[in-house]
């Protein structure tokens, strides 16, 4: 069987919806089909944004062809307004407005191929307002979308291909309050009479995120939408819609949906800044640009919801005009309106900008603010003046890069910018270029200031002119002269001047030679203070490095203290120098100095010498020739060229010598003999220069005769000898020598007196010793006390003691025993009776005074050891001042003069 599928158009939203019909089957046979090629309605009726925008789509037109072959050129009734596309697009060809009544043009379809022609009309209605297109959406008939005819299944051999169908969108709108689900369109295939389908939609906002926005029945095939859109965030959604069987076997074409959020007024306009800094010269004319603001809405821009509109609301401060500037409503340009923009009076401007959607409906649109601050910019409109006519200062004579007067200017304009930083020139006084004028960076002030030294004697006073300008010139139009004038008076002081020779310095031509006490020249100064109160001038030396000159100090006569010499080493290039200081008596005292040059003209006042003063030759004549050389300190014409000739005394010199000169200043001495024996021979040659008179010297030449190789150089040990240390070197040797003995024999006597002072110390101890509290010092070393071979039974059985044998001469610990025969003295017992200690004291004593054998000086006498458990108690409590009161000590001062020390410490008395 034939269908037949129509496309109806309805009013909802910009853009519509398209209907899709069935037809009731007529008959079996395509000739019998009845199937209308043209447009499916005489009138479609879309509605459509009051604002229509250029290359704007505004509907859709389908033109239905039966046997889908023809070629369709479409065309429109109004060109200049209208166009549509081959796909049946109808675009807007510029912007305009719709008005309240609606807009109707023909539309118009051409087969190309028989020229047959097609017409529709189509009506624009422009769109309500928010709440009355919701409504009608709300109101409308659910539409129902019908699969397009796949193929025509009957046993007739004419088939009938598949024709797709462009489904037009679906608008719906944003932020719908329900209730949900909302009920879409229906989807249907014709089939479902026959067969159980199943129905469903793919892509995103159903299976694919965001998911569950839309969901299909699948039995009835009806789309929902589960919850409200909102634009801003998904503008459109592309579903796919899918009919199978029950086995899952597909029985239709996908069909493709798209559904078009509808935009809603519900975004406010929101500035990219709220704070906008702009600038604008001061001066400016009417329509001068100044900044542009920007701000944006999430609406659609392409509808009332999205479309700005610009105003200022307000301006800070308002003179000298409340309306200084104005803004394109459309584009957020701000641009001055009136004159009078001052810096120096209104610095800056600050303006409240208001943002409108709806194209700037207040009513319905939604508004938004953001400040704009404009800046008055500088322009040089105001010149320097300076604050005085005439400026004063002064300066100290001689004196510069001092700052003798301050120059203060005013400018109303901007701080430290070009045009208020201030640059001063001089007009006039100033011809020799004594003075210049600095700008201070941070005042802005002139600084005058002397460059080149005043002299008050030639100007004492000055009088410049002086013009302040700016680092940019004045803007165009100002009325004011572009420079200021003053006078600036600089009054010169007049100080103390240093005096100065004439000339400095003073060159003076002299021979050499000139006697001590010989007047050589006058060098005076001259003061250059002629109006100050000054009686004389005094002269004195600064500088005289060979000390050869004085200077009288009232007249400045200088003479001679010592003899000229050219030839001295303080003489550089004939030149001589010497300062001298001349000084004042003035308030302070000022002093210069000058510099005398003598050039000490050459006399012939030294002789020539022979160089060098050694020579090495050969014993044979052959090869045995010396190059001499002759030097003279004195310069030409009193120097070369020499004469070199050998005395005539002694007779051998002419014998075994000759000499020939072979240039002007040197000569050649060889052996006149064939062979002369080795050694040291001084050879006296006569040199002459060329002065007049003649000068002549003779000089001694020591030359060394040696056996040579076939080299000419030395070979034996006489040339070695002969080569040896001169005069100086040997005596210095010697002296050397003659002082290391002198103190290698000082060390010796000092290290026997050191001996002797130690053995003295030794054997003669002084009476004010305390000898227990001593530490003795001893001339050996030893290990420690396990490597000390003593004999401990001495010390216990005293009386028992044999005599040790011989030890070898030595030095002797005092607490080692003799090694020689020892008098007996008398042995106490081991336990003497505390009361005997005075006898055996006494005993001893005598002994040691009868001992042959004893020095003839005292000395420290060797005891036994006292023995253990003595009742005497131990000796060292002598020292104990807790026991010194309880025995009486005074028959130690029977003892003899030995014991009196210690009588008198424990004796008794206060001392």
């Amino acid at each position: 069987m034939c269908q037949i599928i129509s496309i109806h158009k309805t009013k909802n939203g910009q853009n519509t919806i398209s209907r899709v019909e069935t037809q009731a089957p007529i008959k079996a046979t395509c000739e019998d089909l009845s199937c209308k090629t043209g447009f499916p309605e005489d009138v479609h009726s879309a509605v459509v944004s009051r604002s229509v925008h250029g290359g704007q789509p505004l509907l859709n037109v389908r033109f239905q062809s039966c046997d889908g072959n023809k070629k369709i050129h479409f065309g429109s009734s109004e060109p200049e307004d209208f166009r549509v596309g081959e796909d049946g697009v109808v675009y807007a060809e510029r912007s305009f407005q719709l008005s309240a009544e609606p807009t109707e043009f023909v539309v118009s379809a051409q087969d190309k191929e028989t020229h047959q022609e097609w017409q529709m009309r189509v009506k624009l209605t422009p769109e309500p307002t928010f709440t009355g297109a919701l409504e009608k959406v709300k109101k409308e008939k659910i539409e129902e979308i019908i699969f397009p005819w796949q193929q025509y299944k009957h046993s007739s051999p004419l088939k009938r291909q598949k024709r797709d169908w462009v489904i037009p969108p679906i608008n719906l709108p944003e932020n719908s309050k329900g209730p949900f689900p909302q009920e879409l369109v229906r989807i249907r295939s014709d089939r479902d009479k026959s067969l159980s389908l199943r129905y469903s939609v793919t892509g995103p906002g159903a299976d694919q995120p965001p998911t569950g926005i839309f969901i299909i029945n699948p039995i009835s095939g009806q789309l929902s939408v589960t919850k409200p859109l909102d634009r801003e965030q998904i503008a459109s959604f592309h579903l796919r819609a899918h009919a199978v069987d029950v086995n899952g076997n597909q029985v239709e074409n996908p069909i493709d949906i798209v559904i078009n959020v509808i935009d809603m007024n519900d975004n406010r306009p929101e500035f990219l800044h709220q704070v906008w800094n702009g600038t604008v010269p001061e001066g400016s004319k009417p329509g001068t640009y100044v900044m542009t603001v920007t701000a944006i809405d999430a609406d659609d821009p392409n509808t009332q919801n999205g479309m700005l509109r610009y105003r200022i609301l307000s301006q800070a401060p308002s003179s000298p005009s409340p309306n200084m500037f104005t803004i394109n409503n459309e584009t957020g340009d701000i641009i001055t309106v009136a004159a009078g923009l001052d810096r120096e009076k209104v610095q800056q401007y600050t303006l409240i900008i208001q943002a409108t959607d709806m194209e700037g409906n207040p009513t319905y649109g939604l508004s938004n603010t953001a400040t704009a601050v404009i800046a008055v910019t500088d322009v040089n409109d105001n010149p320097p003046e300076f604050t005085a006519m005439t400026f004063y200062g002064e300066v100290p004579e001689n004196r510069v890069d001092v700052i003798v007067a301050n120059l203060t200017v005013t400018d109303k304009d901007q701080p430290h910018t070009p045009a208020w930083n201030a640059l001063y020139r001089m007009t006039g006084g100033d011809p020799t270029g004594r003075f210049t004028i600095l700008t201070d960076p941070n005042s802005n002030d002139g600084l005058v200031t002397v460059v080149k030294p005043i002299d008050f004697e030639t100007n004492r006073m000055f009088v410049l002119t002086v013009a302040a300008e700016n680092q940019v010139p004045l803007a165009k139009g100002i009325q004011h002269p572009p420079q200021s004038t003053a006078t600036v008076s600089i009054t010169v002081i007049d100080v103390n001047e240093s005096p100065y020779f004439v000339p400095n310095p003073k060159l003076v031509r002299q021979e050499e030679g000139l006697m001590a006490g010989s007047m050589l020249t006058t060098f005076t100064a001259q003061d250059p203070d002629r109006y100050m109160q000054q009686t004389s001038l005094r002269y004195s030396k600064l500088s005289d490095p060979a000390n050869w000159l004085k200077i009288d100090p009232v007249n400045g006569q200088i003479t001679t203290t010592a003899v000229l010499d050219r030839e001295s080493i303080y003489v550089q290039n004939n030149m001589y120098n010497a300062t001298f200081l001349a000084s004042d008596n003035g308030i302070p005292p000022m002093s210069g100095t000058g510099t005398l040059q003598i050039y000490l003209l050459d006399i012939n006042d030294n002789a020539p010498q022979v160089h060098p003063k050694e020579a090495t030759t050969c014993e044979t004549l052959q090869p045995n020739a010396i190059n001499i050389t002759a030097v003279d300190p004195d310069i030409d014409p009193n120097a070369g060229p020499f004469a070199f000739e050998l005395p005539d005394t002694p007779a051998s010199i002419k014998r075994n010598w000759t000499i020939v000169r072979i240039s002007g200043d040197h000569a050649q001495l060889s052996l006149r003999i064939r062979f002369l024996e080795a050694g040291i021979y001084d050879v006296p040659i006569v040199i002459t220069d060329s002065g007049n008179p003649h000068a002549s010297s003779t000089s001694l030449l020591k030359v060394k005769v040696c056996q040579c190789d076939l080299n000419g150089d030395c070979t034996d040990v006489d040339r070695i000898v002969g080569a040896g240390l001169g005069t100086g070197a040997i005596i210095a040797i010697l002296l050397c020598i003659i002082i290391l003995l002198i103190l290698v024999l000082m060390f010796v006597v000092w290290m026997k007196r050191r001996d002797k002072e130690r053995q003295a110390k030794q054997l003669l101890i002084d009476p004010e010793d305390d000898v227990r509290d001593n530490i003795l010092k001893y001339d050996e070393e030893g290990g420690g006390e396990e490597d000390q071979d003593y004999d401990l039974s001495q010390l216990q059985q005293p009386d028992t003691v044999e005599p040790d044998a011989i030890k070898p001469v030595g030095i002797r610990r005092l607490d080692e025993r003799p090694i020689h025969a020892e008098p007996q003295y008398p042995v106490r017992s081991a336990a003497p009776h505390p009361g005997d200690i005075g006898d055996f004291i006494n005993e001893g004593l005598k002994a040691a005074d009868n001992d042959p054998t004893a020095p003839p000086y005292d000395s420290l006498l060797v005891f036994d050891y006292e023995g253990s458990g003595s009742t005497a108690g131990s000796l060292s409590s002598l020292n104990s001042s807790s026991s010194g009161g309880e025995q009486d000590y005074d028959y130690l001062n029977d003892w003899g003069p030995r014991f009196k020390k210690l009588a008198d410490m424990y004796g008794g008395g206060d001392d």
